[in-house]
C-alpha cells in the first residue's frame, strides 16, 4: 500500500476497532501487530477435543454491552445466555453456592461512606479486621483477585464499589462461535476497505515530531502523520532492558510515568477437555446430593480455585481460572507443572482420584497470559492513581500520538467492551482533528 494516513500498533480489539472506524471514514490505515495473529487477548481455538470452540482469552460478554453487542448484531454473529448453577467446594463437600455474603450490606455501606479513595486492601484492614468478618474478607479478596485479576494492595476501593453496584450478573453471554468471530469480522472489514494488517511485525522504536511518526519493525520503517498505540499497558510499563520494550524518540517521559500508575492483572487459564463431563460422574453427583446437569461454576480454595463448564452447551470442557498475584507467582511454571496442579485441584474439589481425572482427559491447553510475549498480563484494573493518570493519557501527544485500549478507556472497565469503546473514541478524535 501507499504511505498510510495513520499507523496503529496492535491488532487487539481496540486497535482493530480504531482501524475499522478510520478505514470506514476513508482513511488508509496500516496496523502493525507483533504476534502472528490478530485479536490480542481474544483467541478462540476450534476443533479442541472435537468440534468445541474454546476460549484462551476473553470468553464472557458481561452484561448488555452496547459496543460488543452492537458489533455482533452488525456482523450477524450469534450469542447465547449462559446461566446455570454455582457450586462451592469446601471441606470435602459440594454445596450449591449461596449468593448471600454475610456483612455484605455493611461492606457496601462503608464503601459508600468513604470520602477518599484507598486500596481495597487498606480499606478492609481499616474497617473489617475482626474475626467476624473473616469470611466476608475472603470473599472480597477472592472476587477482586479472581474476577478483576487485581492486586488488593493497589486496586481502587472506589472502582470496585462502583463495579459491584452496577454489575448485572444475570445478563451473561457467550458468542456461539467464539470471540474471535468478532475480531475476525473487524479485520476483514479493515482489509476490504483497502487498509492493511501486518502480523508478526513487532515495533521496537518510534520516532516522531508533530505531524509525522515513523515506526521501525523487522528492520523496516513505516511512516504516517498520526499513530495510535494500542498495546497492553504491561508492555508500555516495561523498562528498556526488556526485549518487548518500545522506545520513543523523543521520549514520552510524562506519559511513561502515568502508565506506571495503571493496574495490570495476571491470569492463568486452564482448558481441560474430557471424554465425558467428570462433574456429572456418579461419585460427584453423590457428593452434591443431586444432578449437576445445570452446573456452571465451581468455586473453591484450591490452588486453581475457579472452574466453569460450557453450560448450557453440553460437552466435556472444563475451564480453570486463577487471577491476581497468585497467578503472577506461577507465571514461570511449565505447562506440565500447571496441569499437575490443576488436576490436583479438581481431585480435591470433586473428591475424585487424580487417576480418574487423567484417564478421561483427552486434551489440555494452558493459557499463561502473564508469560506471553507482547502481552505480559491479563487486563487492566483501576488503582487509586488510575483516574488522574488516565486523564493525562487520554490527551494526544502533539496531535500525533494517541493511546487506546481497555486500560486507557475513561468509563466502565472491562476487557473487550472498554477496548472497543476506546478504539472507536480514539478514531473519532483523529477524524475530528483539522
Amino acid at each position: 500500500m501507499d504511505q498510510p494516513d495513520i499507523l496503529v500498533i496492535g491488532a487487539g480489539a481496540a486497535g482493530l476497532r480504531a482501524a475499522y472506524e478510520l478505514s470506514k471514514a476513508g482513511k488508509k490505515v496500516l496496523v502493525l501487530e507483533a504476534r502472528t495473529l490478530t485479536g490480542g487477548r481474544i483467541h478462540t481455538i476450534t476443533g479442541f477435543a472435537g468440534d468445541t470452540y474454546a476460549e484462551l482469552g476473553a470468553e464472557f460478554v458481561h452484561g448488555k454491552l452496547p459496543h460488543t453487542l452492537g458489533l455482533l448484531k452488525e456482523a450477524g454473529i450469534t450469542y447465547h445466555k449462559t446461566g446455570g448453577e454455582m457450586w462451592q467446594a469446601e471441606n470435602g463437600k459440594l454445596t450449591q453456592e449461596d449468593q448471600f455474603i454475610e456483612h455484605w450490606d455493611t461492606l457496601m455501606q462503608k464503601l459508600n461512606e468513604l470520602e477518599q479513595d484507598m486500596s481495597i486492601g487498606d480499606f478492609l484492614d481499616a474497617n473489617f479486621n475482626g474475626p467476624q468478618y473473616h469470611t466476608m474478607r475472603e470473599s472480597v479478596i477472592a472476587f477482586a483477585e479472581g474476577f478483576d485479576t487485581a492486586d488488593i494492595s493497589r486496586a481502587s476501593a472506589f472502582a470496585l464499589r462502583d463495579e459491584w453496584q452496577e454489575e448485572d450478573f444475570e445478563a451473561q453471554y457467550r458468542i456461539d462461535k467464539g470471540y474471535s468471530a468478532l475480531t475476525d469480522y473487524l479485520a476483514a472489514q479493515i482489509e476490504q476497505r483497502g487498509s492493511t494488517i501486518l502480523t508478526g511485525t513487532p515495533v521496537i522504536s518510534i520516532e516522531w515530531h508533530a505531524g509525522q511518526v515513523t515506526a521501525t519493525a523487522n528492520g523496516k520503517r513505516y511512516t504516517a502523520s498520526k499513530l495510535i498505540v494500542v498495546v497492553p499497558v504491561s508492555i508500555l510499563q516495561l523498562d528498556s532492558s526488556h526485549p518487548d520494550f518500545i522506545s520513543f524518540s523523543p521520549e514520552i517521559i510524562e506519559q511513561r510515568a502515568a502508565m506506571q500508575k495503571l493496574g495490570m492483572g495476571a491470569v492463568l487459564k486452564i482448558l481441560l477437555a474430557f471424554s465425558e463431563p467428570i462433574w456429572r460422574s456418579e461419585q460427584v453427583e453423590q457428593l452434591a446430593g443431586r444432578s449437576l446437569e445445570n452446573a456452571s461454576f465451581f468455586f473453591s480454595r484450591e490452588a486453581i480455585p475457579t472452574w466453569w463448564t460450557q453450560h448450557p452447551v453440553e460437552n466435556g470442557l472444563l475451564t480453570g481460572w486463577l487471577g491476581g498475584p497468585k497467578a503472577a507467582a506461577m507465571k514461570d511454571k511449565t505447562d506440565e507443572e500447571i496441569l499437575h496442579i490443576a488436576i490436583a485441584a479438581l481431585a480435591n474439589i470433586f473428591q475424585l482420584a487424580p487417576s480418574f481425572i487423567q484417564e478421561r482427559l483427552v486434551a489440555s491447553h494452558i493459557a499463561n497470559w502473564t508469560a506471553q510475549p507482547y502481552i505480559l498480563g491479563s487486563y487492566g484494573y483501576d488503582t487509586v492513581e488510575s483516574k488522574q493518570a488516565r486523564e493525562l493519557l487520554s490527551a494526544p501527544i502533539g496531535d500525533t500520538i494517541y493511546f487506546a485500549g481497555e486500560s486507557f478507556h475513561i468509563g466502565d472497565m472491562g476487557l473487550v467492551e472498554a477496548a472497543l469503546a476506546s478504539g472507536k473514541e480514539t478514531a473519532q478524535k483523529i477524524l475530528e482533528t483539522k
